[in-house]
Parts: C-alpha cells; sequence; structure tokens
C-alpha cells in the first residue's frame, strides 16, 4: 500500500511538471494539493529516474531555503508522428515536453505494398531522427482509412487499398525496433489543433479534412472518439446525394473533377469549381457542393455539438470567403451553428497529431495516469 501511495504521488507529480513547467517544489505543492516534504520525496526520485532536474535557484528577499526551479529532462527527441498521405507522407519528431524538433514532408511511394511502405517510413524515420534515432521510443501512424480500436486493422481506405487488412503497423514496428500505433488521420488532424492550433483548449470539437478524400474527428470532453471498427465520424459515408451516392463523391476533390467531367467540363484541378468566373455548368457544381458540405456540418453539429469545426485539407483552402455563409446556413436549419476555423497547422496538423499520440504512449509507460492526457503535452 506505501508503494502504491509513492508511485500515485510520484505519477501525480511528473503530470503537473509537464503541464506547468518549470515549477518549483512549493508550486507543485500547490497544485496537486500533497505535502511538500511527499513532493520533494517524489522529485528526488524522477530525478534519480532521470526525467527531472534542477534548473536554477529563484532569487528571493525571504529567508530560509531557497526556491529551485525544476523541469523535465528533454535532451533527445523520444517520439515521432507520421502522417501517411496517398500523395505526400509529413514526419515530425518531438522531445518529452512535446516540442517539435525536427519535420520533414515527402512524396509517397508510388505503388509500393504494405511491406514496401513500412520499410520505406521507417528509413524516413532514421533519416529525420539522425543522431537522435537511438533514444526514440514510439511512433504514431495517421493513416488515411478506418483505423480498428486496437490500432491495428485498416479498412475503408480507397486511397491506399494496400493497406487495407494488412499488417502495416505490426511491420511497421518489426522496421522501427519499437512500438508504432496508428489511428485515422482526420482523428490526429483534430489532436493536433487542439494542442497546438485552431481548436487549442477546447475539449468539443470536430476535425474535417476536404481533399483527396473526406475525413472527420470528433471529441467530446477531450477526448477524440473512436469505435471499434474506427467509423466513428465517417460522415462522408452518408447516402445523401441523388441515388445514394455518398457525400464523400460530392465534395473531394476526385469526386469534383468526375462531376465536373460527366457535366462535359474537363478541370485540371477541383478549385476550377470555386472560380468566381466559372462556366454555368460548374456553378451548378459548385451548389451541388455547397448543399452536399451543409450536410456533412449539419451531422457534425448534431452528432456532439462542438464548438468549433476546424477545416483543413486541400479543397477547404477554396473555401476562404465562404464561412460566414456556412455559419449562416447551419443556423437557419438548425438555430446554432459552432465557430467555423480553418486549420492553424495546415499540412502538418496530422504529424503535430501523430506526435501528440505517441508522447500520450510514452507519457502512460512513464507512469502518467490517462485521466491527464487530455491537457498534455502543454501548449
Amino acid at each position: 500500500m506505501v508503494h502504491d501511495t509513492r508511485e500515485i504521488n510520484r505519477n501525480t507529480v511528473l503530470a503537473h511538471l509537464l503541464r506547468h513547467r518549470p515549477v518549483t517544489r512549493k508550486h507543485l505543492a500547490d497544485l496537486t494539493g500533497i505535502s511538500a516534504a511527499t513532493v520533494t520525496r517524489a522529485i528526488d526520485q524522477l530525478i534519480a529516474d532521470g526525467l527531472v532536474y534542477e534548473v536554477s535557484e529563484l532569487v528571493s528577499e525571504q529567508r530560509g531555503r531557497r526556491a529551485v526551479l525544476l523541469d523535465i529532462h528533454t535532451p533527445h527527441s523520444e517520439v515521432v508522428g507520421v502522417d501517411l498521405g496517398a500523395s505526400n507522407t509529413r514526419l515530425v519528431t518531438a522531445d518529452l515536453g512535446g516540442a517539435i524538433r525536427a519535420q520533414t514532408s515527402l512524396p509517397t511511394p508510388q505503388g509500393a505494398d504494405a511491406h514496401e511502405l513500412a520499410r520505406w517510413v521507417a528509413n524516413e524515420i532514421r533519416s529525420l531522427a539522425g543522431a537522435e534515432h537511438p533514444h526514440l521510443r514510439c511512433a504514431f501512424v495517421g493513416l488515411p482509412g478506418a483505423v480498428s480500436s486496437d490500432g491495428h486493422t485498416i479498412t475503408n481506405a480507397p486511397n491506399m487499398p494496400q493497406l487495407e487488412r494488412s499488417e502495416f503497423i505490426d511491420l511497421l514496428t518489426q522496421e522501427l525496433g519499437f512500438p508504432a500505433r496508428g489511428d485515422n488521420d482526420a482523428n490526429l488532424a483534430l489532436l493536433g489543433e487542439q494542442h497546438f492550433g485552431a481548436a487549442r483548449g477546447i475539449p468539443t470539437a470536430v476535425m474535417l479534412t476536404i481533399g483527396a478524400g473526406l475525413g472527420a474527428g470528433v471529441a467530446v470532453d477531450g477526448r477524440i472518439l473512436r469505435g471499434k471498427q474506427g467509423v466513428v465520424g465517417e460522415f462522408g459515408q452518408l447516402p445523401a446525394g441523388p441515388l445514394g451516392t455518398r457525400l464523400e463523391l460530392m465534395v473531394t476533390g476526385p469526386g469534383l473533377t468526375r462531376l465536373a467531367a460527366e457535366s462535359g467540363i474537363a478541370i485540371t484541378s477541383p478549385a476550377e469549381v470555386f472560380a468566381a468566373d466559372a462556366p454555368q455548368p460548374l456553378r451548378s457544381l459548385r451548389a451541388h457542393f455547397d448543399q452536399a458540405l451543409l450536410i456533412v456540418l449539419t451531422a457534425a453539429t448534431v452528432s456532439c455539438e462542438p464548438e468549433v469545426i476546424v477545416l483543413g485539407g486541400g479543397v477547404s483552402a477554396s473555401l476562404v470567403d465562404d464561412l460566414p455563409r456556412y455559419e449562416t446556413m447551419l443556423t437557419h436549419h438548425l438555430g446554432l451553428a459552432p465557430r467555423l476555423v480553418f486549420s492553424a497547422l495546415g499540412e502538418y496538423a496530422g504529424a503535430h497529431g501523430a506526435a501528440v499520440a505517441a508522447l500520450h504512449e510514452r507519457y502512460l509507460t512513464l507512469g502518467v495516469h490517462e485521466s491527464e492526457l487530455a491537457t498534455l503535452p502543454a501548449s
């Protein structure tokens, strides 16, 4: 029982130190409600474990023991976040405190099977981490499909069918020599925005990524919602179009290109649909897009009443002047509307979110309780 209590105190102090670093022992005692003597014992243990160090003494006019600032030991990258897309892959490394230490964006190899992709991702991680590679402890990968709750089975990935029902995550773990986990890329993009971007500090939010596909991440009370098979938030699968056409085919880049061709117009970029001087067939297509997107936004709103919906992805870049109009449409239909904003992290939202998820795995191994993770790492 004594050992358990010491572990609980140690882990509580570690969580608060991660959140409020740098901080003094006295401040930690105030934050945690744990006695100063107990906090000191916990800090001594964390220093012995190599996780915490004393930064400097604070100047004080009061007599007695000088206050010493404490911080987390972060000399190396410890985790890597990967956003694996059909066209491009983004990678970031981060230290234990959540600071991004390196990042890169690369074209994804075309025609590679799951084994070849796992080998390529592992090699690129080693290249990005460089001399810090031996210190990496966990990788998290954002995947363009539904990912099962255990993070291993991938389905509904039309843009990367070679990953479906493959052992990609297991293969990547073997290639890396340390644990890898996976999640839907939109879930991780939302996690990134909640910690470092447009949804920072907002516990109930939705992320919509509109590009080659339509992805959605949903968070309620600071927790990303994940079903057993990973289809929570797959609003693009709703058969809301003509003859049951899925919404994804009406708002994504490939879908707009196909619908334009069916109207007798060949376009080189989906952005042409949103041009002010677009010809009549494309203006009609834009009206259908607006209606389909309104359904997506409505579904996202009624799913959890988010405070904010973050829009990301290539197609959303064409909607710069339209968010107030969509908010008005939502208010007209529902009597309320969440705030609509664009991603602050852009193309790196998924990779940053993957790094956050990897840090959560790392914190759990260090003893931080799961209930503490929603606000870690601190912005």
